[in-house]
């Protein structure tokens, strides 16, 4: 489907003529010119898959690329066709219901509707003013958005159909409300999926909470101002029903979640909260299309009633949008300019710039500091101090606009009111609310004029903020302000209430984070001194003191994912930017978990990890593609400050000297992004002694990277897991081993899959290293046919070649290798099929030559009792072992009675054995307890997962007992 957007405008016209005069096919249904006449190419698309279901929408796009001698485009498809979708076939077409057969007076009301829609929704899109105040305000459309609009109802598989429910989620203030409107005035026009011949209506959730209860034919014939019969002939056919769901945080209500009260009969009288369940849930009208707003929030209250939803996030105005919006507000070149560079210089503000009408608003503060020819840094220190100039100004200060209470009590009213709606997750107030804060209809009447507030529609006097964000900034400032007359002069913050400002829940997005931000960037100096000169009132700093005693206490939180970048906590402490209250903040942190991917996580992460002189162990996520020297792209196209704050960013690794481990874990860094971090990690200044990559990309294990562990004097340890290692790659690990200045004491290549040559030329190559020590392949296939006959490294200490398809033939040339080595004395082989005879000769090996093995590892190696009587006797005689891993081998009963007789030797100096689910039962219980009688060295004993019953367990209590808790035995 996706081929059709390659098509210029001019070619979508000649793949619109030619698909009318495409033969009828069988299974296949004739386009008319309607339908198609005013299609884009995600309409046709969906044309397609309805009137050529299956394989014969791709056969059809093929012929007709064909005959537009599109050569490159068919070749496309039929390599879809041939390699992903072999098995596409033709399905069984549905029919189409019939078109609603409509009388010409009804035919007039619905012409009439239209004309209402347009005149409604279309002056959206024409609006020139914030209402209430300022008159430059402008409205652009989001292009991402509008684009995609016409892609809202593709199926989502090869052979799917059209999902009936689309679910738009994003942030307060994104456009969800605008998207759903500009979809009703295309639908208006015509413009919207033409084909389907839809009926459209924008349902407002509180909107609609008008009577205690009515049924849904109602609500429909209010919105036609019609009969009911026509709203009747409308919805008895459901799938050309079009259904636009907004509103969804004016609810001061819950969906129901009784299944019985639900309801399929669309005349019967039900109150709303019934009636919008039953719609949501497919109960009532389960053919209709529903395309549902919301916020993110309150995706956890809707998604329960929801069948099979496709879910889109609205992402607002990308970074050449928030250019173009700036450029066209300012007008003079030189200005914009300097207002982009501002901002763009602060990526919490630049990013909050995402939201249209937060962008004019930032466009309008900087305007008129710029008139006054303002130091923008000096005037906005942060964002919130942006917010602090706007609301202000806001704010009424004049004896006329209040009532017979003081400037501070209304304020602080306010103040109360966004609080507690934040830590409740209310948006919505009534009039016990504004009671309770202390809010009279004189201020109501005040904050509705200055569109501080706005009304919801209901039954009763309903009132929210006008921006969330304005909510948030109020609820932040209630905690810094002064209250003389109260015995303590502020609002305290308990530890409580400050960890959930900064808490960072997995996977879920904190709704108090804005808040926080505010919060913290209000005991900003500059910021605090603006409030009290603007707002006129008082501050206090005894929150400030709080926060900072809160957020340096060491506390548990889940790690930051994709979705959330960084923690919650460098968010806020990059707002407040002071660097002795961040520095002392962060005194004690040892351990960071950041995700990166936006220039926003690159200069937070920057700011804080600097202030982390204690810092020792950093695990870093990150996506960034270069695309030319000083730009590159990250979830956004390039900006100028883009590669400064890379480099800003790898600059920690100069200046932590505590930092000791990097972790690069599931990130892809192209070649300019990784000669930055590999010339910050080759700094005198870095001292880092562990370099881990996990689940990268391939491409970022090159040359450059590679080099460090000569270059830097310091690094210890290298481990690479689960990323595949090329050739090339392998050919420069190998000849940096040798250098005389790599110090590499430990390498671990796990799941990483390269070739038994590659393998032998590593273990060559070790030989030149005197430096490595520990040595950990797992998950590696090294033999393929070969012996492992290459390792011979006799400065080892620890070796692990786990899961490595070791076999007899390799064991053999193994312990060759180990009869060499004088100094090993860890040894790993689990989960390779040695089998007994393997493990014979392992045993007689060490039962015949005096070797410093201390550690012996086992485990899943496909053993059984026939290999124990060789194992029996090297444990008689070898003393040096301490601690032996057998565990996931069929040792069963008759092979652990073996084992426990060497061990029932005082002399034995084993001190850990493992033998879980060797398969053996109550009858070895007599034998081990003999062991853990008799045997003076032996402190842990594991006999987890294997089949002693209930008085094996018993008598094998009653004998540790005995043995006075000298040893831990895992039963």
């Amino acid at each position: 489907m996706l081929y059709l957007i390659y098509l210029s405008k001019e070619n979508l016209q000649r793949f619109k003529q030619l698909l009318l005069e495409e033969i009828p096919r069988p299974g296949s249904i004739p386009i008319t010119w309607d339908q198609v006449q005013m299609a884009r190419w995600a309409e046709v698309a969906h044309l397609l898959t309805e009137c050529f279901p299956g394989r014969l929408a791709w056969d059809v796009t093929h012929d007709i690329f064909s005959k537009m001698n599109q050569t490159e485009l068919c070749l496309r498809v039929q390599m879809e066709l041939n390699d992903i979708l072999p098995n596409l076939k033709p399905e069984t077409l549905k029919p189409r219901d019939m078109q609603v057969n409509l009388e010409e007076d009804e035919s007039g009301k619905i012409q009439e509707y239209k004309r209402r829609v347009m005149d409604e929704y279309s002056t959206l899109l024409d609006r020139t003013t914030w209402p209430g105040n300022h008159t430059d305000f402008f409205y652009q459309d989001v292009c991402r958005e509008e684009t995609f609009l016409p892609c809202l109802l593709l199926p989502r598989r090869p052979q799917g159909r059209q999902p009936k429910t689309v679910v738009l989620r994003g942030v307060a203030g994104i456009g969800k409300t605008s998207q759903a409107k500009m979809v009703m005035s295309a639908w208006a026009k015509n413009r919207f999926y033409p084909h389907k011949l839809w009926f459209a209506f924008y349902i407002h959730c509180q909107d609609s909470d008008q009577v205690d209860e009515q049924s849904f034919c109602e609500l429909i014939a209010r919105k036609l101002s019609g009969t009911q019969a026509l709203a009747s002939k409308i919805l008895s056919k459901p799938d050309q029903l079009l259904l636009l769901l907004d509103g969804f945080e004016d609810l001061t209500w819950t969906l129901t979640d009784r299944p019985e009260d639900l309801s399929e009969d669309w005349n019967r009288k039900l109150p709303w909260s019934v009636l919008l369940t039953s719609l949501l849930s497919k109960r009532m009208l389960p053919e209709a299309t529903l395309l549902i707003f919301l916020r993110f929030p309150f995706w956890k209250n809707v998604s329960p009633f929801l069948k099979c939803p496709s879910v889109i996030t609205l992402t607002g105005f990308s970074v050449p949008e928030r250019t173009r919006y700036f450029r066209t507000y300012f007008g003079n070149e030189n200005e914009a300019e300097e207002a982009l560079g501002f901002v763009m210089g602060n990526t919490i503000l630049f990013s909050m710039c995402q939201v249209p009408v937060i962008c004019w608003l930032v466009c309008y503060c900087l305007k008129q500091q710029m008139g006054r020819g303002a130091n923008l840094p000096q005037t906005y220190p942060n964002a919130t101090a942006v917010f602090v100039h706007y609301l202000s100004g806001l704010f009424p200060t004049k004896a006329k606009h209040l009532s017979q209470k003081t400037h501070q009590e209304q304020l602080k009213g306010l103040c109360s009111l966004a609080a507690e709606g934040m830590w409740e997750r209310r948006w919505v107030f009534n009039k016990t609310h504004l009671k309770l804060a202390r809010l009279d209809e004189t201020d109501v009447a005040t904050f509705l004029s200055l569109s501080i507030f706005r009304r919801v529609a209901g039954k009763e006097d309903l009132y929210a903020f006008t921006l969330l964000t304005f909510q948030e900034f109020f609820a932040a400032l209630l905690y810094v302000l002064c209250f003389p007359k109260r015995l303590r002069n502020f609002h305290a913050l308990d530890q409580f209430y400050i960890l959930r400002l900064i808490a960072h829940p997995r996977r879920k997005r904190n709704h108090l984070a804005q808040m926080a931000l505010f919060l913290f960037g209000l005991f900003n100096e500059t910021c605090t001194l603006a409030v009290e000169q603007r707002f006129g009132c008082k501050v206090s700093w005894g929150n400030k003191k709080k926060l900072l005693k809160t957020a340096s206490l060491p506390h548990e939180s889940d790690p930051p994912t994709l979705h959330h970048g960084v923690p919650q906590l460098f968010n806020c402490l990059h707002e407040i930017q002071e660097e002795a209250f961040v520095s002392q903040t962060l005194s004690d942190c040892r351990r960071a978990v950041l995700v990166v991917n936006r220039n926003k996580d690159m200069q937070v992460s920057a700011f804080c990890l600097k202030r982390c002189r204690r810092l020792q162990a950093l695990e870093l996520t990150v996506n960034l593609i270069v695309t030319k020297a000083g730009q590159f792209y990250t979830d956004s196209p390039p900006c100028s400050e883009s590669s400064l704050w890379w480099q800003d960013f790898c600059s920690i690794f100069k200046t932590l000297e505590n930092l000791e481990v990097l972790a690069v874990t599931h990130s892809t860094v192209d070649a300019d992004s990784l000669m930055v971090l590999s010339s910050a990690l080759t700094h005198p200044h870095c001292k880092l002694q562990k370099l881990i990559f996990r689940h990268v990309s391939p491409l970022m294990l090159n040359e450059d990277l590679i080099r460090v562990l000569v270059e830097n004097q310091h690094l210890r340890s290298l481990e690479i897991q689960a990323t595949e290692v090329r050739c090339q790659v392998m050919e420069f690990l190998c000849h940096t081993l040798k250098h005389p200045r790599c110090f590499l004491q430990c390498l671990r290549l796990e799941d990483c899959p390269f070739s038994p040559k590659n393998w032998a030329d590593l273990a060559r190559n070790l030989k030149s290293n005197i430096h490595l020590k520990t040595l950990m392949l797992r998950r590696s296939s090294l033999e393929k046919g070969e012996p492992c006959h290459h390792l011979a490294v006799a400065q080892l200490e620890r070796l692990a070649l786990e899961n490595c398809d070791l076999t007899l033939l390799s064991c053999k040339s193994l312990i060759y290798s180990l009869e060499s080595n004088k100094n090993l004395t860890h040894l790993s082989l689990a989960k390779n099929s040695l089998k007994d005879d393997g493990a014979k000769q392992l045993w007689d090996a060490l039962q015949h030559t005096r070797h410093p093995l201390q550690r012996l590892v086992l485990r899943n190696c496909a053993l059984t009792s026939d290999c124990c009587q060789n194992m029996a006797s090297a444990l008689n005689k070898n003393k040096t072992l301490r601690s032996l891993d057998l565990g996931f081998n069929s040792l069963k009963d008759d092979g652990v009675i073996m084992l426990c007789q060497p061990l029932m030797d005082p002399d034995s100096g084993l001190q850990v054995l493992e033998l879980e689910n060797c398969l053996f039962t109550s009858s070895c219980c007599e034998a081990m307890a003999s062991v853990l009688l008799s045997n003076q060295s032996l402190r842990y004993l594991d006999l987890s997962k294997n089949d002693i019953q209930c008085h094996g367990v018993r008598f094998l209590c009653e004998t540790i007992q005995k043995k006075k808790g000298k040893v831990k035995v895992i039963l």
